[in-house]
């Protein structure tokens, strides 16, 4: 299929929910909104949503943001600064800044879009795609906005098939055999299945797709409304569902898929485990979601850095690396590597070993220290011999240790070890 170039996504504004926290991804979060959380090597997560706006056509893009929203803002700035008003294209990077009220911040969703109507109205787009920032995916939103405009919903919804029993996590939606939404249900203890399929349930993605004009009118109503908590999943969603026409797409029906990728691949990155295993799985010959595919890039903010370096060859003392993505700017020196993600400008010295590991951009990693399974935080030097995946007692008591065992290693840490 050609893509680019699509004239509904032309009309269309994406706009991406990127102020959250993410806090069951612990200490990661401590510093930076989860949207800006690295991955991939070389990435960071709100790449994933922002590149399927850019590669499904979509040229004009607004970023809410709000908590600690520094490293995403710089990284915005720095990788996304392409975009050409000449070309009747915008990229607007919208903090909550107390613009309708002097002591009011974003306070759900919903509000972090009503709060901006005016910024969306100066561009006056035919569409609306509303977008998680957080979920790591590959999908063509013109296909989703086609059947929007075909069905003639008031909203679209973006959905996985799930297992039933998985489901209870998340939105769930009720529907009919056309795929009209006649419920929607937050964290079902029993979720509904999809007719004709009883295994399998309608699962929200966070994505939904309005015609502009609508969608401002119901804001403006969700705002007047006091008993609201300004939300697309809890209010909005509902409300439509109740009084309007909304209609599922699944998310199978647009996901995009290299030649080797067996099954649509969507991940919420939400805690330490599901982030080390989605990194992890990239090391695999055949990985589950392909980052090589050039006919749907991902784009990110590309730092000039030197080629990565690897030095010494002795017994014992060599530089290797198998199985494992090395970021541009790194030195592996005299030191082994398998199964790993290496982001720019890691260091490991002579004699130190990392297996199954996710190292973020400006880390060391000390000489003879050994790392198993571990997320190291961005820019921290990991003491010479330190030893960490081997003891989960003492793991446990110096990191913060998952019960899968999966070891999350931050500065602070680190300085508890050295006072």
């Amino acid at each position: 299929m050609q893509r680019g170039n699509h004239p509904i996504a032309r009309d269309a504004m994406a706009y991406v929910l990127a102020g959250g926290r993410g806090s069951r991804l612990a200490e990661l979060t401590d510093k930076r909104a989860k949207p800006a959380v690295h991955f991939g090597g070389k990435a960071r997560i709100i790449d994933f949503a922002l590149s399927n706006a850019l590669n499904s056509g979509i040229r004009r893009i607004g970023v809410a943001t709000q908590y600690k929203a520094h490293s995403l803002i710089r990284h915005l700035q720095r990788g996304w600064n392409f975009f050409r008003t000449e070309r009747n294209e915008s990229f607007d990077i919208l903090p909550a800044s107390q613009r309708v009220s002097e002591s009011q911040w974003y306070e759900g969703t919903a509000d972090a879009v009503f709060q901006n109507i005016d910024i969306i109205e100066s561009y006056a787009p035919e569409y609306m795609v509303i977008l998680a920032g957080d979920h790591v995916y590959k999908m063509d939103y013109e296909l989703m906005l086609q059947q929007h405009v075909d069905s003639g919903a008031d909203v679209t919804v973006g959905c996985l098939e799930v297992p039933r029993e998985e489901a209870s996590g998340f939105g769930v939606m009720h529907v009919d055999d056309a795929d009209n939404i006649t419920a929607f249900l937050e964290k079902p203890a029993d979720p509904p299945a999809i007719p004709g399929n009883p295994a399998m349930a309608l699962a929200s993605m966070g994505i939904y797709v309005f015609r502009t004009k609508y969608l401002i009118e119901t804001l403006r109503r969700d705002a007047a409304d006091p008993a609201s908590n300004r939300d697309f999943g809890g209010d909005i969603i509902p409300h439509i569902v109740r009084h309007g026409k909304a209609v599922a797409h699944r998310f199978s029906r647009s996901c995009v898929r290299a030649e080797s990728e067996a099954v649509p691949y969507w991940r919420d990155v939400g805690t330490i485990d599901a982030y080390w295993q989605a990194n992890i799985d990239l090391t695999d010959v055949v990985p589950s979601l392909d980052l090589y595919d050039r006919s749907w890039p991902l784009w990110t903010y590309s730092e000039v850095t030197p080629p990565a370096k690897f030095v010494h060859n002795e017994d014992g003392r060599r530089g290797a690396a198998t199985s494992s993505l090395i970021a541009g700017g790194c030195i592996v020196s005299g030191s082994s590597l398998h199964r790993s993600l290496l982001f720019s400008g890691v260091r490991t010295h002579s004699f130190s070993s990392v297996t199954e590991s996710i190292i973020m951009p400006g880390c060391e990693v000390g000489r003879g220290a050994r790392l198993h399974k571990c997320v190291v935080d961005s820019g921290i030097a990991i003491p010479p011999g330190l030893i960490v995946g081997e003891h989960p007692e003492d793991d446990a008591l110096r990191f913060r240790r998952t019960k899968s065992g999966i070891c999350l290693i931050t500065q602070p840490m680190i300085d508890r070890l050295e006072a």
